[in-house]
């Protein structure tokens, strides 16, 4: 390995999800380094920048990956902020690995490539098992959205039965009722963009953690398997979720909880208008008139590639001839509204209806 004096010197290790994957033969991610028996002052000498808040997180001065200082830490409150850190030069990289959430998160690899891994970590990535490192485990609740996501990503694990039973207890303790909007949605919309979301939302329904953080989602067993059709279809974020609340009245009460992103909850709000639309084209007697009505309602003509992005949405539902719908959209904006608006000079009130008879008779001539 070419000798690098940033770091030549120090106890250095690339530990979790990098060194995880490797071991899956997944492509590498960012590296998250640890040093083991420095001190704040021996980075900063080395011309490392720290950027951490609660603990020493430094910046390299090259490469600009991150180097923690080895920690331990310490219950003192609820919730995932509730913990004492301690980063001093004694701490052994056995314990900060066993501070960790899962033991295949929990190995560590040093600079020549070859793997510490005092809690059986690699043994469980060859069998595909998630399990807790230790007691500790229970102290902080984003590890349950965390595991969740983690089974969304990587479908051929399973959770181990003593890990899923300690989110149950973690549960029923009030633990997740600690769980923050933001931290929540993170991890949410990670596992909303894996493989296979419906493997999440299960792992937070057997633990009871699922009516915490989302009480107001309703049929979840039909919806998470739309997720997961979404997902093989490579559908965006809002398209995800959309699909993910479409039967839940309160949607709008739930992406206020969540503090969701405006264009996911515009997309939950759009798809049943969507669908109701495609519908009405159907079953209609005048198919151009309920045409440009969706598009209406679906603000199509300002905003065409969001309506075509829930068109997709909608297909994991039901048939959806996309080409032709964005031929049609393609004919409606092609109306020369302003040349109506300057043959109806004084009579303002008839601009309305006549871009609308334009749009129709494009429609109606396809």
């Amino acid at each position: 390995m070419t000798r690098d004096p940033a770091t030549d010197g120090l106890q250095v290790y690339i530990v979790g999800g990098a060194v995880r994957d490797a071991l899956l033969g997944l492509p590498p991610g960012d590296h998250d380094w640890v040093v083991v028996g420095a001190t704040p002052e021996d980075m900063a000498r080395r011309g490392f920048v720290p950027v951490g808040g609660d603990f020493p997180v430094f910046l390299h001065p090259r490469s600009k990956e991150e180097y923690a200082l080895a920690r331990t830490e310490r219950k003192s409150g609820r919730g995932y902020k509730g913990f004492t850190f301690y980063t001093g030069a004694d701490v052994t990289l056995e314990e900060d690995l066993r501070r960790r959430d899962l033991t295949v998160n929990a190995i560590a690899q040093t600079q020549d490539g070859e793997l510490v891994d005092p809690l059986g970590g690699a043994a469980d990535v060859r069998d595909r098992i998630f399990r807790h490192v230790g007691e500790a485990f229970e102290e902080d609740p984003v590890r349950i959205l965390r595991l969740a996501r983690f089974a969304a990503r990587f479908a051929d694990f399973s959770v181990a039965p003593e890990t899923l039973a300690l989110c149950r207890r973690m549960v029923e303790a009030g633990e997740a009722d600690a769980l923050v909007a933001e931290r929540v949605w993170k991890e949410l919309s990670r596992g909303l963009m894996a493989a296979a979301p419906s493997r999440m939302l299960g792992i937070l329904q057997q633990c009871g953690a699922l009516a915490r953080v989302m009480p107001e989602l309703q049929g979840v067993e039909q919806t998470a398997a739309d997720v997961d059709r979404a997902a093989a279809q490579g559908l965006s974020l809002p398209g995800r979720y959309a699909l993910l609340c479409r039967l839940t009245p309160e949607r709008d009460a739930m992406g206020r909880r969540l503090r969701v992103p405006t264009e996911c909850n515009d997309y939950a709000r759009l798809l049943p208008e969507v669908l109701a639309g495609l519908d009405a084209v159907e079953q209609g007697a005048d198919p151009a008139d309920a045409q440009l009505a969706l598009m209406e309602r679906a603000d199509a003509l300002r905003k065409p590639e969001r309506f075509l992005d829930l068109l997709d949405t909608a297909s994991v539902l039901r048939p959806v001839d996309r080409e032709a719908w964005q031929a049609r959209v393609a004919a409606v904006r092609g109306v020369d509204a302003g040349a109506i608006a300057r043959a109806c000079a004084g009579e303002p009130a008839r601009i309305k209806e006549q871009v609308r008879a334009a749009r129709l008779q494009r429609l109606r001539a396809r």
